[in-house]
């Protein structure tokens, strides 16, 4: 269903968007008591995460925050602007600060993202596998970890690099997924015990 309506949406009304779906800025206002995406145009609910995704999301973050360099930052859970119906919200961001309005950003603009990290969750597999890395590479975001746990349940970081010709991730060449420790040294040199991430 969707609404004829051209204004703001209400917290009655965002359930239908009009035709060509809701922008950004008819919605950023809107207080939801849930977690939201803009996907194409439509407020998408974000899942409850559990407390190992939080925990992993949280190390990554802390071991990037680390080994940081400028002109980079680290935030975690924050809304990416790919174009003004779509606003994913990526478990963690490196992005480049550099000619930023902060005060007036509600969102990163997706051409300042420089690693876009997923932590997987059952609920999020398929748009975390397929429809995220499509969308960030399209928009050339040069780097996107996928982040699941193995058969042995061990934290696996499964690191791509762009492909700026095809505009599509290829694995990452001689360590496409990193088991035990974190070592790459881009965006950026990282180096990280996932193991102790989850206490294995």
């Amino acid at each position: 269903m969707t609404t004829p309506q051209r204004g703001p949406a209400t917290e009655d009304t965002w359930m239908f968007p009009p035709l060509h779906g809701w922008t950004f800025d008819q919605v950023k206002h809107l207080e939801l008591p849930f977690d939201w995406e803009l996907v194409d145009g439509v407020i998408v609910a974000r899942g409850q995460a559990s407390v190992l995704h939080n925990e992993v999301r949280d190390g990554l973050r802390d071991a990037l925050k680390a080994a940081i360099v400028a002109p980079y930052r680290v935030l975690t859970e924050q809304c990416v602007r790919v174009d003004d119906r779509n606003t994913p919200k990526p478990d963690v961001i490196v992005y480049d600060r550099r000619k930023l309005n902060l005060p007036g950003c509600d969102c990163i603009p997706v051409h300042k993202v420089t690693l876009a990290v997923e932590v997987v969750s059952p609920g999020s597999r398929q748009v975390d596998r397929v429809h995220k890395p499509a969308l960030f590479a399209a928009n050339k975001v040069p780097y996107y970890w996928r982040v699941e746990m193995d058969r042995e349940q061990r934290v696996a970081v499964h690191e791509y690099w762009l492909n700026a010709d095809t505009l599509s991730y290829f694995p990452a060449p001689g360590h496409p997924v990193h088991h035990n420790k974190l070592v790459t040294e881009l965006p950026f040199p990282v180096e990280n015990d996932l193991d102790a991430l989850v206490d294995i």
